[in-house]
């Protein structure tokens, strides 16, 4: 698989990760003081920002919000974070679409909540798939063994050298 080190793009990805992780924490802040005193899993009707939440959706929330955040602004582990908070929001909105109309939907989702989790993980996942850092001359070494078209110039690069 290619993950491509200094990407053009990566600020871009990294500044939507960002405004998708503030909005998972925004709806996560409201859901938490608008459903308090409820039930950890209760499923009600209560909507905040369109969306129908519980304690358990909203705590779940902030928590992927601030990951997330925090990935966006130490960088270092921005790859890492967005990849993973990206593949639970994904995760956890295909399962929840799977038990939508059981007893089992202990996150209170309904379709435009899934909908939400599976466009939030989306730009998520991508962003971390954007996200890796490296020197220049690492990036320099990627682009020409991803653009070789002869098996022995993989063999001419030397990743691990000093300039």
């Amino acid at each position: 698989m290619h993950l491509p080190i200094n990407h053009r793009m990566r600020p871009l990805w990294r500044a939507l990760a960002g405004l998708s992780a503030v909005c998972l924490l925004v709806f996560g802040v409201i859901g938490v003081v608008a459903t308090s005193g409820q039930p950890f899993f209760h499923d009600g009707d209560t909507s905040v920002l369109g969306l129908r939440a519980n304690p358990a959706l909203a705590w779940l929330s902030v928590a992927l919000g601030v990951v997330a955040l925090l990935g966006t602004a130490v960088g270092a582990a921005a790859m890492a974070a967005h990849l993973g908070t990206g593949a639970i929001c994904l995760l956890g909105g295909l399962t929840a679409l799977t038990l939508l109309q059981t007893s089992v939907n202990k996150l209170n989702f309904d379709m435009s909540t899934c909908i939400a989790s599976f466009l939030v993980g989306s730009v998520l996942l991508t962003a971390g798939l954007y996200g890796r850092t490296g020197t220049p001359r690492q990036a320099v070494t990627e682009e020409v063994l991803r653009h070789s078209t002869r098996p022995g110039d993989k063999f001419a690069v030397e990743p691990h050298a000093n300039p």
